[in-house]
């Protein structure tokens, strides 16, 4: 027969933590001491039972808490899943383009009235690939599409493609910000507390609260 020697259990730190239990042993040793000329007064003995009382309750509200925004977590995660194959609106100029001539959309965040409008795609070297006018635009989300073509009418491969807008607003010229629509591949869990990522086509992986709206 074999007997297996018994192992020993592995120290986790637990045992260095203080109970009630503990406690209550060392106020039963400090009465045993106690100078008998300056016994322990009620009121202290009470503040220090209420002080272990407090420090024990923040303890357990401290783990009860963890536990609540783990919870949360994977309920967000849950959620971000269904995410999946579809859009995502992201504050960005760079907009991705899968295959060659499959274009893109996304949105000119205009503040304010703005004449002579122009968005501008470029490839990575910095090169002018269409030029699209949109006139005069009021204020708000004006949505534009790339067909994926050069001013010739010709595909361009997939890639990155950078997107500029500007205009003229109160007789000065202005550039506006835009927002892209993002296809989102998967979703992964991030650690540090940095929550749900959303990973992107094109390598780019974003927060979950960086989405400005859900489909385009």
């Amino acid at each position: 027969l074999y007997w297996q020697e018994e192992q020993k259990p592995v120290a986790d730190g637990s045992e260095q933590k203080l109970s009630q239990e503990d406690f209550f042993s060392l106020l039963t040793e400090q009465l045993a001491h106690q100078d008998p000329s300056k016994p322990v007064d009620n009121d202290q003995m009470v503040s220090q039972m209420t002080s272990f009382s407090m420090a024990e309750g923040i303890t357990d509200l401290n783990s009860k808490f963890k536990d609540f925004a783990a919870s949360m977590t994977s309920n967000q995660a849950l959620q971000a899943s269904s995410l999946i194959g579809q859009n995502v609106l992201v504050e960005s100029n760079i907009g991705y383009m899968g295959s060659a001539g499959a274009g893109f959309s996304g949105v000119v965040v205009n503040e304010e009235t703005v004449q002579d409008m122009k968005i501008t795609i470029k490839n990575s070297q910095g090169e002018v690939v269409k030029s699209i006018d949109a006139g005069t635009q009021g204020a708000g989300n004006i949505q534009f599409a790339w067909d994926g073509t050069d001013q010739q009418g010709n595909p361009m491969p997939p890639g990155q493609y950078v997107v500029s807008a500007s205009g003229q607003a109160q007789g000065e010229g202005v550039a506006i910000p835009t927002a892209m629509n993002r296809h989102v591949g998967s979703v992964s869990m991030a650690g540090s507390g940095q929550g749900v990522i959303l990973n992107l086509d094109g390598d780019v992986s974003i927060n979950l609260d960086d989405v400005i709206q859900i489909g385009s």
